[in-house]
């Protein structure tokens, strides 16, 4: 696995540089125990319960993109504190990001109460999505019911020579990624709202716009 190195002291003290490099050290270490290659090491010194920190924004790019896939930290409070910490969590469980810490010599045990709100949060956001999907469903159900006809708003440049592709509205899809909603998701959503899509017509018509 790849790995991103993040060490965080909670002031901007000169001693605390003596903290931030012996961070880096011990990380540096674990990382060499694993034979995870380091992709960036990340230092900042900021309060753990800021959420608006350079280094976070920036980890974060790197595990969106795919660059690296596991994250390194000596223990969970170097993170982030209260709220901030379970929001980081919840947003690397997401990405499927593994977190080893020098704390654990390995993967993070997440404790029992950490990972109880973890699955609280999850659970009210598979719900938040679920009544997003459902009052887009509702109200183009509403709007065709009473005449309105979607295709009207597609052009022609949609269509490949040899076979009639499907018109769906590609802005509709990228509006509902941008919600974090899955491909799978999505194409529940498109269905609700009269067109007949699956899965992977959604997933490779996205990569096409995105390819323009």
């Amino acid at each position: 696995m790849k790995a991103i190195i993040y060490c965080r002291v909670s002031t901007n003290k000169t001693e605390q540089e003596t903290s931030l490099a012996r961070q880096k050290q011990e990380l540096t270490n674990l990382a060499k125990r694993y034979n995870f290659p380091i992709i960036k090491c990340i230092e900042e010194q900021m309060s753990g319960y800021e959420i608006d920190r350079d280094g976070i924004f920036q980890m974060l790019d790197y595990f969106s993109t795919g660059a690296a896939d596991c994250l390194l930290i000596q223990d969970e409070t170097r993170l982030g504190r209260g709220n901030t910490k379970i929001a980081l969590f919840h947003q690397l469980q997401k990405l499927n990001i593994s977190i080893y810490t020098v704390i654990h010599d390995g993967e993070l045990e997440v404790s029992e109460s950490d990972s109880m709100v973890l699955q609280i949060v999850g659970v009210v956001e598979e719900y938040q999505r679920k009544i997003h999907n459902t009052k887009i469903k509702r109200g183009m159900r509403k709007a065709i019911k009473e005449g309105y006809d979607p295709r009207r708003n597609l052009s022609n440049y949609d269509k490949a020579p040899g076979r009639e592709r499907i018109p769906f509205p590609i802005e509709e899809v990228v509006r509902l990624r941008r919600n974090n909603l899955t491909f799978e998701e999505i194409a529940s959503t498109l269905n609700g709202m009269g067109y007949s899509v699956s899965k992977a017509t959604v997933h490779r018509r996205y990569q096409e716009f995105h390819k323009t």
